[in-house]
């Protein structure tokens, strides 16, 4: 079981392995760093943190590894690979954090189960904001026991939900989630274009959706936040949204469901990425639909009493 005096392996120091590293280490936990990027592991160094130049001396290192990886094929190599977590001397149980899906978390849950290693697959969904609030909603799909001893770890993270014992299946429930989400931004987008385009002040139409029956994440957060102050900086890019979008869809096809909406959401993506925005965060898609209406989307000035 994890606790304060064990050290924890944790690979990936990106937008999100950053704050979910501090939550660890602002809880007590002492950690053992890698990342691609040695300047990542810097700030944590500076604190006391154990550097690992593979995945695999994180594994001899750790009897717990999480990782925070941006693609399926990243942690695919970074688990099974000539270096990777497999063959570490230490480790027990593998936690995957990242968005993986379940066709190549199953993969390496195998693979790590021939050689004694369990996998907690436990995607996380809420953002950076939400990592570095300890906020996430954290979706655990693995064997109770293997899931009992990383969930005092997990709880530094925010709000843990059981969701299978088979690997794979809180990658499912994740894209889904993910797909409901940038769906709803993407339908959001057009609605406000619209509005603010039909005279609408976006600010108010905000409001008034978020008091009604339009209110989803991107009409409370995303827009009043990150939109209408125009600093698009929500911390997801454009083409991450289209590998988890993708990612979904791919599920769904599998499971034989039907995809009308979520395949024309996915498309707008697809588009956007396609026409420059792949770097840009998430919010910005924003301004591809204003470019194509020819308004944009900024919350009017409040004008000055007379006295």
């Amino acid at each position: 079981m994890a606790n304060r005096s064990t050290k924890v392996g944790l690979i990936g120091l990106g937008v999100m392995g950053t704050p979910l590293a501090r939550r660890l280490m602002a809880d007590g936990y002492g950690l053992v760093v890698h990342d691609r990027n040695p300047a990542a592991t810097r700030p944590f160094l500076r604190r006391g943190a154990q550097p690992a130049r593979s995945p695999r001396e994180v594994a001899d290192a750790a009897r717990v590894v999480l990782v925070s990886l941006p693609r399926p094929a990243v942690v695919r190599d970074v688990a099974l690979g000539r270096d990777g977590i497999v063959h570490g001397a230490r480790v027990r149980t593998f936690v995957d954090l990242s968005t993986t899906g379940s066709a190549v978390e199953k993969e390496v849950a195998a693979g790590l189960a021939a050689r004694g290693i369990a996998t907690v697959d436990a995607p996380v969904s809420g953002g950076a904001e939400g990592a570095a609030a300890g906020a996430l909603a954290v979706m655990a799909a693995g064997h109770p026991r293997a899931i009992a001893a990383v969930r005092p770890l997990l709880r530094c993270f925010g709000t843990v939900f059981v969701v299978g014992r088979e690997p794979g299946q809180g990658q499912l429930l994740k894209v889904l989630n993910n797909l409901l989400s940038s769906t709803a931004l993407a339908i959001t987008a057009e609605a406000v274009v619209a509005g603010v385009k039909g005279g609408l002040d976006p600010a108010t139409m905000l409001a008034a959706i978020n008091a009604g029956s339009g209110r989803n994440s991107a009409t409370a957060d995303k827009f009043p936040k990150w939109v209408l102050p125009r600093t698009f900086a929500f911390g997801h890019s454009i083409d991450a949204v289209c590998k988890d979008a993708g990612l979904a869809i791919d599920e769904a096809q599998a499971l034989g469901v039907p995809r009308w909406v979520g395949g024309a959401a996915h498309a707008l993506w697809q588009y956007a990425r396609a026409d420059g925005g792949a770097a840009l965060d998430m919010t910005a898609l924003v301004t591809f639909v204003e470019r194509w209406a020819g308004v944009r989307v900024r919350e009017r000035r409040k004008r000055r009493a007379r006295r």
